[in-house]
């Protein structure tokens, strides 16, 4: 290397880190950092947001193949291009002191906690896509040089270049919701709210614990917890739903009780159901350029089209720095061709989720039919960056028009890092469908062959729940869950009222906690409310939860009513509610390894559960004040 190139460098590398030596918090003393310990790391004391913005689980991630070995050519080519400018010009990249909160000056703690942590449990720290990421320094080390930026993807098979690098991310982004709190039934003795067959929350909040972290509060709803398992409920013999109930006593409170209510929908075979035509919608962006994010995507996607019958038919339009119609309406018969457009996928570049659906919609909206099953499948880690459209609201209200048509919507999470669940969580519920996230090949195979293609068909619409509570059997009460679901008891009967939509097959299950007054009467009435798949007006059925129904010890109640206990109780202590404090989640176990039945899902859950008390006992808790 000439003596001018390597003068240029080193004054480079000196201005930078002269400005960075300014900017307070970018320079930390090593016995400063000894003294803080990891237990008490920077972004461990960042205030509460709405939606949160949480760091991801460490988990070792394959480096982008091409990054370290195109270093010394991008190099070269700037100093080539540095030869041939005379004189020579400053860059016009400078580095500036970040204004207040701006929370730019809080990057190095941050990259360095996440790094020890990755030391120590021997797991390599996440790649990065970020440009120009400011060198740590600390005092009395060198200066030393900020690294080149990363090599860039070639462009992909369209011609299209989305050589764009991804821009910043934020860390996973949840909503916290406040738990609710006990009404008194003389007061209002209406429960309201719509259903939820998500099951998203359980899913991460599994990823949290297996990498050894509690998960954050907002990442925990208890309804997706409880209903992403199974129960012994009998289908309807007429009409949409059945409605079960059952009561026993608290196992935390000698003066509550707890209730479940669980709604069943018909069930409709494989063959019997309509032809459905899926739009896969696939973010190609960068930040999808990990195993867990974009082949794991891929593996899921043929799993689904495997699942699909001879008369549905399959797209595929992918969105990064721009979008791209890849395959359009095949029949899943053919195999070899979607796949060979499925295995063409690559990522890079920005993310323009917004244009992306927009064009997908475009594309479903064409088959949606009272006879045709119309959908768009989401694939992404939800981290729209760029274009017009990037949050939910903005993005259902361009294809707003699409969803009156029919055109249902399921949103499927990958990865860690960047996940944006307070997106995914609204767009499911806005755009009349629901949300999932895969955390393995496992819960792929789950999802796409049980949870997506067993129940693509929608059996009803803007179903909406309502439990009347007799003030004279029961003093007060509270749901433990859905707060993101809730619904004005005046709305019940009004259709207009967007609520939540049931596949066939699905099951939805509530959990009461209750005061009762010790009068030997009937509880109460559940109501269900809901529109036909392609109705504008809603039929309404009414059950009595009857006194006979309460059980008069908590081992007289069935195994599905201990184990939907003892997840729910397990949810409203993982999210700090100020109800469960108090409760032991020893008891919580104790149920739920009464109640697995051999069943390989609750067996999990209780290996989940000796984690998740492991990491409550011990200095782990101080992130989230449990």
């Amino acid at each position: 290397m000439s003596s001018s190139k390597l003068n240029r460098r080193l004054t480079r590398w000196g201005s930078a880190a002269l400005a960075l030596s300014l900017v307070s918090g970018c320079s930390t003393s090593p016995s400063t950092i000894a003294a803080r310990g990891p237990a008490q790391s920077d972004w461990q004391a960042q205030p509460n947001t709405t939606p949160r913005q949480e760091p991801a689980p460490v988990t070792a991630q394959a480096q982008p193949a091409s990054v370290e070995g195109s270093v010394e050519k991008q190099e070269a080519a700037m100093d080539a291009k540095a030869d041939d400018s005379a004189p020579s010009k400053p860059s016009p990249k400078k580095l500036a002191a970040p204004a207040a909160g701006s929370g730019v000056a809080q990057a190095a703690p941050v990259r360095r906690a996440r790094e020890a942590v990755a030391m120590k449990t021997g797991d390599a720290p996440a790649p990065t896509l970020e440009v120009e990421e400011a060198p740590l320094v600390e005092a009395g080390a060198p200066a030393t040089p900020p690294p080149p930026p990363p090599a860039l993807k070639a462009p992909l098979a369209s011609g299209k270049d989305l050589r764009q690098p991804e821009p910043e991310t934020q860390g996973n982004r949840f909503t916290e919701h406040v738990a609710n709190a006990f009404t008194e039934t003389a007061a209002d003795r209406f429960s309201t709210f719509a259903v939820d067959v998500d099951t998203a929350s359980y899913a991460v909040s599994r990823r949290y614990l297996n990498q050894g972290a509690l998960p954050p509060h907002g990442a925990v709803r208890v309804e997706e917890f409880v209903n992403y398992f199974k129960y012994r409920y009998t289908p309807p013999e007429q009409g949409a739903f059945t409605v079960q109930m059952e009561g026993a006593p608290s196992p935390f409170n000698a003066n509550r009780h707890f209730l479940r209510v669980g709604v069943q929908g018909k069930v409709i075979s494989r063959s019997q159901r309509k032809p459905a035509h899926l739009v896969f919608l696939v973010d190609t962006s960068g930040s999808m350029n990990q195993q867990d994010k974009l082949p794991l995507a891929k593996e899921a996607m043929k799993l689904a089209v495997k699942g699909l019958n001879e008369n549905d038919t399959v797209a595929l339009v992918t969105y990064a720095g721009s979008t791209r119609d890849v395959l359009p309406p095949t029949p899943a018969t053919d195999l070899e061709r979607i796949f060979k457009a499925i295995d063409g996928l690559e990522s890079g570049g920005g993310t323009a989720m917004g244009s992306g659906m927009e064009l997908a919609y475009k594309h479903a909206v064409k088959k949606a039919s009272g006879n045709v099953v119309s959908r768009v499948v989401v694939l992404t880690d939800g981290d729209a960056n760029i274009g017009p459209n990037t949050g939910p609201e903005a993005m259902l209200n361009s294809i707003q028009g699409y969803v009156k048509e029919g055109v249902t919507l399921s949103t499927i999470g990958f990865g860690m890092g960047n996940y944006r669940d307070d997106l995914m969580e609204k767009l499911a519920d806005k755009g009349n469908g629901n949300c999932f996230y895969i955390d393995s090949y496992k819960e792929a195979r789950r999802v796409f062959e049980t949870q997506l293609t067993g129940t693509l068909e929608v059996i009803a619409k803007d179903v909406k729940l309502q439990v009347e509570f007799d003030p004279k059997v029961v003093r007060r009460y509270r749901l433990v869950g859905y707060e993101n679901r809730d619904i004005a008891d005046k709305d019940f009967r009004d259709d207009k009222v967007d609520a939540g939509e049931i596949g066939a097959g699905h099951s939805v299950t509530a959990v009461y906690e209750v005061e009762l007054t010790g009068e030997k009467a009937q509880l109460g009435m559940v109501r269900i409310r809901a529109k036909a798949p392609n109705g504008t007006e809603a039929a309404e059925q009414a059950f009595p939860f009857e006194q006979r129904m309460l059980r008069a010890t908590l081992d007289g109640a069935s195994p599905d009513f201990r184990f939907a206990l003892a997840v729910a109780a397990t949810a409203d202590v993982l999210r700090g509610s100020p109800s469960a404090q108090g409760w032991n989640l020893a008891t919580a176990q104790k149920l739920a390894e009464g109640a697995t039945d051999g069943n390989a899902d609750r067996e999990e859950f209780v290996k989940l559960l000796t984690k998740a008390r492991g990491l409550l006992g011990n200095g782990a808790v101080a992130r989230d004040g449990r």
